[in-house]
């Protein structure tokens, strides 16, 4: 295993005049601009007095010099700690001081969050040795608690210049310049989760960052001059992982889209941008094929020709060569996705179509990835097979038949939860596995196929054991309905849903009608599901569900 700034040394040398990264619609950084925006972080950080272990934030939505700033930090050897830019500015202050941050770089969205609260300045300021906040934008002194901080930010293009007279050169860049610990804390990394109100920093060392690009280089085909579409959080490890530091690696060009990716604002800009492979998560292909794909296939002649075989394959062929364009008919590797279970009417499309696409696994504790499998030996409703050299467990007497918990161990495996002893011994099991907290099955070829969350699992009067993704998943492909929540309440299961009152509208319903036809398609569900798991009344809301960055529901907040 190599070390993950050797491939970003080689990478930067390498491909110097190539383009590395892009503001979408803006700003493009070649390789030897992304190099030359390292070192002049490194030159502030010297001037400001950061050390070497010290622990940076970073705080801002996605940007080509969000990518900078991140691989500044790793390559002086000092921890990173990125942000989502969903998270308040007082959580973010709170969990500063609770990391030990020197140093918080910041968006001007961020930055002016921060100073609207009065009383988080004073409050950064209680921690130890805190020097300041730098806009990530150029570089500049936004607060400083410290005078050299202060300073620091006043003369980096004269320091830039003095220490390269003759400007940058690939023989001048040198990020591993001796043997690095793998045991070294390279990250940590807070993340939200769907079960607790309540942060963990995941603390990761060098080697899991490490395992996770050499897995990617090594079952993803050669990506030199390709373009990747930059839609997921780059604070978030599967977009970090995946669409910053194994494309940079490789030569590619990453395009950053900004904003929320709306599936216009989304299929307009891979149509432009081409990209060799896409990385998303369930609920925006979810959107797509909702509002472009279904409505079309569920008109006739569409609707009836798709019963009729070898009629079904036109269809079906004209559906795949549309959305192939729509992605701008780039890929090699396909679309890979993540984050949550991928509705199944949407993955049967998918397979039926011969559409490339595989479904994957992973979660931050792992920096990210468990599991993932080819798209030419994927097996449909997986989420392929363990990530080699990953191991990979089920916590049954019977993985193929019976439920357990997944559990893993391995090189990607985090150190443990930052300063949570508690929380990190509950996480592993005597024998020092990782309890991932899905229950799952493995199929004789050791396809892994997860069946819901231990946490959200109801068990009924009777002894029965629910999972109410599985319920959740066939709510969610019936008309008019945006989004569900299924959950266990005294002697009956209800599923709280929200319509989508606008199409209803469209079509003309009113609320009333839409509410009790949602309601009646809800109900006759019953006839497809067990005895024991059927609902027993449902419940609408005007108000879609609160959800993690990776749109994951934050089912905690329901009941």
């Amino acid at each position: 295993m190599k070390h993950f700034l050797s491939y970003i040394n080689d990478s930067i040398k390498t491909h110097w005049d190539k383009p590395a990264i892009t503001n979408f619609g803006a700003e493009t950084y070649t390789y030897g601009q992304l190099a030359e925006g390292i070192e002049k972080y490194h030159i502030f950080f010297e001037e400001a007095g950061i050390k070497k272990g010290d622990k940076v934030a970073l705080y801002a939505r996605n940007s080509a010099e969000w990518a900078i700033a991140y691989f500044a930090t790793l390559t002086y050897d000092a921890v990173t700690v990125p942000f989502l830019p969903d998270f308040l500015p007082s959580a973010v202050v709170e969990l500063s001081c609770f990391s030990d941050c020197k140093v918080i770089i910041a968006d001007e969205i961020a930055i002016n969050g921060i100073k609207a609260d009065e009383k988080l300045i004073p409050q950064l300021e209680t921690i130890k040795g805190f020097a300041g906040i730098i806009n990530v934008k150029d570089i500049s002194v936004v607060y400083a608690s410290i005078e050299s901080f202060a300073n620091a930010g006043k003369d980096i293009q004269s320091h830039y210049s003095s220490r390269f007279p003759d400007g940058l050169t690939p023989a001048l860049v040198n990020y591993y310049k001796e043997e690095k610990d793998m045991e070294a804390v390279v990250e940590i990394s807070f993340t939200s989760g769907t079960t607790s109100a309540t942060s963990k920093g995941v603390v990761l060392p060098a080697r899991s960052l490490s395992v996770n690009l050499e897995f990617g280089r090594r079952e993803v085909p050669a990506c030199v001059d390709g373009h990747i579409f930059a839609i997921l959080p780059m604070a978030h490890m599967f977009g970090q992982t995946f669409d910053v530091l194994f494309p940079l690696s490789s030569g590619c060009h990453v395009f950053v889209m900004p904003g929320k990716p709306t599936p216009a604002r989304l299929l307009g800009g891979l149509a432009i941008v081409k990209p060799f492979m896409f990385l998303t998560v369930p609920m925006v292909i979810e959107k797509i094929f909702k509002s472009k794909v279904f409505p079309q296939l569920r008109k006739f002649p569409a609707k009836y020709l798709l019963k009729v075989p070898l009629l079904d394959k036109l269809v079906l062929n004209k559906v795949r060569k549309a959305l192939l364009d729509a992605f701008g008919n780039g890929f090699t590797v396909g679309m890979i996705i993540g984050g949550a279970a991928l509705n199944r009417e949407v993955e049967d499309l998918l397979k039926r179509m011969k559409f490339p696409y595989v479904v994957g696994y992973g979660m931050t504790e792992c920096g990210p990835l468990i599991s993932y499998r080819d798209k030419s030996e994927y097996v449909k409703y997986s989420c392929g097979t363990a990530a080699h050299p990953i191991e990979l467990r089920i916590d049954s007497a019977n993985p193929r038949r019976v439920l357990g918990e997944i559990q893993v161990k391995g090189d990607a495996v985090m150190l443990g939860y930052y300063n949570n002893e508690e929380a990190t011994k509950s996480t592993f099991t005597a024998d020092g596995w990782l309890k991932t907290g899905d229950m799952g099955l493995l199929d004789a070829k050791n396809n892994l196929f997860i069946k819901g969350r231990c946490k959200n699992m109801i068990l009924t009067g009777s002894g029965q054991n629910i999972y109410p993704e599985e319920i959740e998943d066939k709510i969610n492909n019936l008309p008019y309905v945006m989004e569900s929540l299924v959950v266990g309440r005294k002697n009956a299961i209800v599923a709280l849903v929200v319509p989508d009152y606008d199409a209803g509208k469209k079509d003309g319903l009113s609320e009333e009608e839409l509410n009790k036809l949602v309601n009646d398609n809800v109900l006759a569900l019953n006839d497809e599901l067990a005895a024991y798991s059927k609902i027993g009344y449902t419940e609408m809301r005007r108000d879609p569900f609160e959800k993690t960055p990776k749109q994951s529901i934050r089912r905690f907040m329901y009941s």
